[in-house]
C-alpha cells in the first residue's frame, strides 16, 4: 500500500472558511433578529480572527501516514517549557492571543477575567492537542509545545488587562456601550 500524503495550504482554507463564517454570522443574527451594522462588523471581524488564529496554528498542514510514513519526528514535542523555549515564536503566541478578550467582550458579552483567561487556556489547550494528534498519527509538520500553552494564556490575561484600560478612554468605552445598548433590527 502506497503512502498516504495530504497537503492543506493556508490561503484557499483560509479565504472561503472566513467568507463562510460571515454568511453564517449574518444568518444567525437575522435569524434572532439582531442583525445591525456593528454586530454583524463585530461578528465577523471575531470570525476572522478566529480563521487567523487556526491559519498561524494549523496551516499550512503536511500529513503522512500508511507505509513507508516513517516515525513521527518527536523533537517536535517540547514538553519542557521555558528551558525549550523559542523566544520569538513565545512573543508571537503572546500576540495572537491579546484580541481574544476583546472578541469575547463584544460577541458574548464575556467581561470576567477568570472566564477569559480560561478560554485563553482552554484554546491553547485544544489547539496544542490538536497538533500533538496530527505529529503522532499523521506524521505531520506542527509542533506541539508546553511553551505556547503558557504564552497564549499569557496573551489572553494580558489582552483582558489592555482591554480593561482601553475602557477608561471614554471614546472607547461609548462606543462599545453603543454598540451593546443598540436596538436589535427586527426582520
Amino acid at each position: 500500500m502506497p503512502i498516504g500524503r495530504l497537503e492543506v495550504p493556508a490561503l484557499p482554507v483560509m479565504i472561503p472558511l472566513g467568507i463562510a463564517l460571515m454568511i453564517v454570522a449574518a444568518l444567525v443574527l437575522r435569524r434572532r433578529g439582531e442583525l445591525t451594522r456593528s454586530r454583524f462588523v463585530a461578528v465577523s471581524l471575531a470570525g476572522w480572527y478566529a480563521v487567523a488564529v487556526l491559519g498561524a496554528t494549523m496551516l499550512p498542514l503536511r500529513l503522512f501516514w500508511g507505509p513507508g510514513a516513517g516515525e513521527p519526528e518527536l523533537y517536535r514535542i517540547l514538553l519542557i517549557p521555558f528551558v525549550t523555549m523559542r523566544p520569538d515564536d513565545f512573543v508571537l503566541n503572546v500576540a495572537m492571543t491579546l484580541p481574544l478578550a476583546a472578541a469575547l467582550r463584544v460577541v458574548f458579552g464575556l467581561r470576567d477575567r477568570g472566564r477569559v483567561v480560561l478560554t485563553g487556556f482552554l484554546l491553547s489547550l485544544g489547539i496544542e492537542t490538536t497538533q500533538l494528534l496530527i505529529l503522532v498519527f499523521l506524521h505531520g509538520n506542527r509542533w506541539a509545545d508546553t511553551n505556547d500553552l503558557i504564552a497564549n494564556t499569557l496573551g489572553a490575561w494580558l489582552g483582558w488587562l489592555a482591554l480593561r484600560r482601553l475602557l477608561t478612554v471614554p471614546a472607547v468605552r461609548e462606543l462599545l456601550e453603543r454598540r451593546q445598548a443598540e436596538p436589535a433590527a427586527r426582520s
